[in-house]
Formats: C-alpha cells, structure tokens, sequence
C-alpha cells in the first residue's frame, strides 16, 4: 500500500522547519522499504542569497539534505518515532550529476538496504526531469 503525505504531515513526522525543511510532499512510500518525495526549487531559498549571486545553484549539501529528510520519514514510520530525528552518521558514493537551479523540482529516491540495531543505510538519488542530478548511499543512525 503507497501513503502519500502533504506538507503539514511532513511537519508532524520531522522535527525539521523553515527554511531548512527540505521536502514539500511525499508522493509514495511503502512503510517499509521504499520513499518518494518531492522539493521544489524555488528563486527565494535562502541560499540563493550566496550561491551565486547571478548564477544561482542549489547546493549539492542540500541536495544530500534533501535525500536525508525524505528518508527520515521513512525511518521515523519504522522506528515508530514520529516527530523524533535521525542522525547522518556517513556519507559515501555521493556523486552530483546535473546542476539543480530555481524552477527546477526535485525528486527524491530512497531505498532502504538495510537497517540493525537503531542505524540504517539507504541509497538515494535526486532527480531533475528524469535526469540524475545526485546520488548517494546514506547511513542513519536514531535519535530521540
């Protein structure tokens, strides 16, 4: 069964707010495995402000804060800790494919492969268009 989850549900499942809450909507999930989410890039992020001015990009550690946050709600549906957070505890294989500019709507998808004992590790990528603009494997570890 696929449960989708609007922006105020985010909010009840993250502890994440503005203007550093990455994902706008989540367009599929299974509960268990597997998570859609959805950020539109819009001219007025705040980090447009310095990166760059006149040639704005979406910073590529936001595009990984991004995939951490849709897999948060993921976890957090798992671990039975809605509002609670997940700690990055690593990053590896990250590579970043395409620049992401305002307009642009991310897509991001995460798999779980394996979680033990309160940590997990997933693979994500973001994707533009049905490009690859990143992708990485993430490991979690719980929080409160």
């Amino acid at each position: 069964m696929e449960t989708t989850y609007d922006s105020k549900q985010i909010l009840d499942i993250l502890p994440h707010r503005f203007p550093f809450i990455m994902v706008d909507r989540i367009v599929e999930c299974d509960g268990k495995e597997w998570i859609v989410g959805i950020k539109n890039v819009s001219s007025n992020e705040p980090c447009f402000q310095g990166h760059f001015p006149g040639d704005p990009v979406f910073p590529g550690v936001l595009q990984l804060e991004a995939m951490a946050q849709t897999a948060g709600v993921l976890l957090n549906q798992i671990f039975g800790n809605e509002g609670g957070t997940c700690y990055y505890v690593g990053v590896d294989k990250t590579r970043f494919r395409r620049i992401i500019r305002p307009g642009d709507q991310m897509r991001m998808e995460i798999k779980m492969l394996r979680i033990r004992m309160g940590m997990a590790r997933a693979q994500g990528r973001v994707l533009v268009d049905g490009e690859v603009a990143c992708e990485a494997e993430m490991m979690f570890g719980g929080g409160r």
